[in-house]
């Protein structure tokens, strides 16, 4: 199979993978080889692939996902290698994100808030395990 990851500003991802696993709005979700053609909205989450038996773990801000003769493209507003992900940072932002919900603060957008913790928590889990 063959999987791009793209965003607005660049190619993340383009090589062939044995597995994809990623999380749409409805759940988590895995793609085999000669899988069915779908698409799927996607959540704020982590797009994982397997390239003959290792993992790699990518961060996927929402978007599409489209797979179809073993063709899949994910396509993103934002996406990060997590090998590339600064772990310190992503830390900081989840403390900042858990900081701003916990206020309770009538002026604070809590969608925005939650994204925030949400997008934090997918860059940690994703620089975590590669």
């Amino acid at each position: 199979m063959h999987l791009k990851i793209i965003t607005h500003e660049k190619v993340v991802f383009d090589e062939d993978v044995d597995e994809i696993y990623s999380r749409g709005v409805d759940g988590e979700f895995g793609i085999l080889p000669n899988h069915i053609p779908v698409m799927t909205a996607l959540d704020i989450g982590v797009t994982k692939v397997i390239q003959s038996g290792t993992p790699r773990y990518f961060t996927t801000m929402g978007g599409v996902f489209q797979f179809k003769d073993n063709e899949g493209i994910l396509l993103t507003t934002t996406a990060e290698d997590g090998r590339d992900i600064d772990v310190a940072r992503a830390k900081e932002a989840l403390e900042r994100a858990k900081a701003h919900l916990a206020e309770h603060n009538a002026e604070l957008d809590i969608k925005r808030a939650e994204a925030a913790l949400a997008r934090a928590m997918a860059r940690l889990k994703a620089s975590l395990n590669n």
